[in-house]
């Protein structure tokens, strides 16, 4: 009750805060436009301008719940979470409006949309099927099949096909063609349907002085641009999860009312972050037009992420490709972040680093507090904070209903599928019993699919290092009961001693300094441990020997400087500890004699995935004219097979093919009647 009863508190904390020098942190999120108002009111109180005001809900997350009386250390925690300074600005994408709308549909509900909107944007018609244009002529109208839609907000692409004989934009709606067709072919949406009309061709003597109509007039590709587009067909034309910004689909009415609100405020200039960094020599997506990981691609529910694997005629060439990512497409799911085995692509709406801090000062505050067997509960600041307040307020209001245990502490994130395994295995590291990740309805089915398959990862870690109990959890959950129910699942194994180490920016450093961590205080400590194949971003590689010609192509291709040759030997080498499993040697390798083996090497601490591994060796094959190693034997012996039927490698000439470069041009000089390439 301090909003009402202990006003007075809040006002005397307003003007203290000018001395003391900090922001204000008021421990409630329901009144926060009341307190706004009192700082306003309070004579000698900074503005909000001057001094920032903090909300943290305390309420929901711990004081409404059946575990009330042991949540001093979850407040604690939740209270040293907010004092946080906010994360670095990061920098922003834009977007300019004018209004040009494109609405898509029937007659009716295409005319029904344009009454809602035209006082405020400059509108065109697309009309789909049969119906009833407005006879007045205020808007321009269009009319075709197999309508594409491509862009954003500002800057969409509208293509379709036009092959009906009436040109709506010649049309003047005069009627006289609807009353000389005798199979009532046309009707009120000035098309004809081919299916009634039988040729009479009555129409086009009728519509002789306006000349709209041709039925010999070939089919037509018409694109427009637009600012906006309406969409009011049953079925998407832009069938996304996350569909682009400007873009609104309407099948009924309680979506058209909701469509329309919004594209009335959609004009003008626009701003959102740009969610990713993006760093292509760490990139394991293609090296010379091969491709390997594809794994941001696969996840982005919003077709932001496209291949750039053929570079041919641009800066670098094909040998630096990688991805492209359209930031105006992009709505900062971060799952492409959680799934990319390298760190090539990051997340920037907090980074890494900074939403580690979060973390780590939410656990350790917890902790130093007294709070045992702690468990992250990640969820969206959207739906999942809605949930979880609806299961505080269920927990006040219905019996049988538990509420959010102490031991839960809640941290809010952009997006759920932003936060992946250096993340999580750093939580677990700084104490955490268990991390859990909250799903509801707004994400996508591909992000869900990313996390447990990064979940399963993790844990097999966790398992094979022998922490007993699940520590990682994907819950999904659509009511406060199914919420509730989940969030009564046991404590993982904690770890003996928390760690000390900070989330850093590179991902693939975290993780080292999570695995050392984890394997410093290891239950057990096995030799390896097989991972999952999918997902992994640790392993080893198989090379077959009886197929590998040791051409070393792998290691021109390894992105991550994991494979090495041997200036002295004929060797293929690896440093397990660099290999992110991209499958780009198995793609290049001529042949397929390369598989990836998922795995985590633990074999003397972990010190041996960090060195030179020999892959494979062989003896070198030596010139038969001057005995200097210069191939691999399985090199030659490809080649044998490939020319030996060539017409200048038949007899004495077959000896060339083991022959070094030097060797092979003296001795073909040194015969000079035999077949030589030239005269070929």
């Amino acid at each position: 009750m301090l909003c009402r009863s202990q006003a007075g508190d809040f006002q005397r904390a307003a003007k203290a805060s000018t001395a003391a020098g900090g922001d204000l942190l008021v421990a409630c999120t329901q009144e926060s436009r009341l307190f706004l108002e009192l700082n306003e009111q309070t004579v000698g109180a900074p503005s909000i301008s001057e001094r920032p005001i903090r909300f943290v809900n305390l309420r929901e997350t711990g004081g409404w719940s059946k575990d009330a009386a042991k949540a001093t250390p979850k407040m604690a925690a939740l209270l040293a979470l907010a004092q946080l300074p906010d994360a670095a600005p990061v920098p922003t994408v834009s977007y300019r409006s004018q209004g040009r709308a494109l609405l898509i549909g029937s007659p009716e509900r295409a005319g029904r949309a344009a009454e809602m909107l035209a006082d405020k944007l400059d509108l065109s018609l697309l009309i789909q099927g049969p119906g009833q244009l407005p006879q007045q002529r205020s808007l321009p109208v269009f009319a075709g099949e197999d309508v594409q839609v491509r862009g954003w907000l500002g800057a969409f692409e509208v293509s379709w096909s036009q092959n009906n004989a009436i040109d709506l934009d010649l049309c003047t709606r005069c009627n006289a063609c609807i009353d000389a067709c005798p199979e009532s072919a046309i009707d009120f949406s000035y098309q004809v349907d081919i299916s009634r009309c039988s040729s009479h061709r009555d129409c086009v003597k009728a519509c002789a002085a306006a000349g709209a109509i041709d039925f010999d007039r070939p089919p037509q590709t018409r694109s427009e641009t637009f600012d906006l587009v309406l969409d009011l067909s049953d079925l998407p034309l832009i069938d996304l999860h996350q569909p682009p910004q400007g873009y609104f689909h309407a099948p009924d009415d309680a979506r058209l009312m909701k469509a329309v609100l919004q594209m009335r405020d959609a004009v003008g200039e626009f701003e959102k972050p740009k969610f990713f960094n993006y760093k292509q020599k760490l990139c394991a997506h293609s090296r010379n037009e091969q491709i390997g990981c594809s794994a941001c691609i696969d996840v982005c529910s919003a077709q932001a992420i496209r291949s750039d694997a053929s570079r041919k005629g641009k800066p670098g060439g094909a040998a630096l490709a990688g991805i492209v990512v359209e930031p105006h497409l992009c709505v900062g799911c971060g799952a492409c972040t959680t799934v990319c085995p390298s760190g090539a692509i990051s997340y920037a709406t907090p980074s890494a680093d900074a939403q580690g801090q979060r973390i780590r000062t939410l656990l350790n505050t917890y902790a130093r507090a007294g709070g045992k067997d702690a468990a992250l509960l990640i969820h969206s600041q959207a739906a999942g904070a809605q949930l979880i307040g609806a299961l505080g307020r269920a927990a006040r209001t219905e019996a049988g209903v538990h509420g959010v245990p102490a031991r839960v502490l809640p941290i809010d994130a952009w997006h759920t599928a932003s936060m992946g395994m250096e993340l999580w295995l750093s939580a677990l590291a700084y104490g955490a019993a268990n991390v859990w990740v909250l799903m509801t309805e707004e994400e996508a089915p591909a992000y869900r699919d990313a996390v447990k398959a990064q979940m399963a990862v993790a844990q097999a870690i966790l398992s094979g290092l022998g922490f007993k109990g699940q520590h990682l959890t994907l819950i999904e959950a659509r009511s406060a009961q199914e919420l509730d129910a989940a969030l009564q699942a046991p404590a993982g194994q904690t770890v003996a001693q928390a760690a000390s180490f900070r989330v850093l920016a590179d991902k693939r450093a975290t993780l080292e300094l999570c695995l050392e961590h984890w394997m410093s205080q290891a239950q057990q400590l096995p030799e390896e441990l097989p991972l999952p194949e999918q997902g992994s971003p640790f392993g080893s590689l198989s090379v077959d020997a009886e197929r590998c010609s040791m051409c070393l192509s792998c290691v021109s291709a390894c992105p991550a400087g994991a494979l090495a040759d041997n200036p002295d030997k004929l060797q293929l080498r690896l440093i397990e500890k660099n290999c992110v499993q991209c499958g780009l040697c198995a793609s290049t390798c001529p042949e397929q004699a390369i598989s990836l083996v998922p795995r985590l090497l633990l074999a003397d601490g972990g010190r041996t995935r960090k060195q030179m591994q020999v892959l494979n060796e062989v003896e070198p094959f030596c010139c038969v004219r001057c005995a200097k190693p210069f191939a691999s034997p399985k090199a030659i012996e490809l080649m044998l097979a490939k020319l030996g039927a060539h017409p200048m490698f038949q007899g004495a000439g077959a000896r060339r093919l083991q022959m070094c470069a030097d060797c092979r041009v003296v001795d073909l000089h040194s015969n000079p009647n035999e077949v030589r390439i030239t005269d070929l």
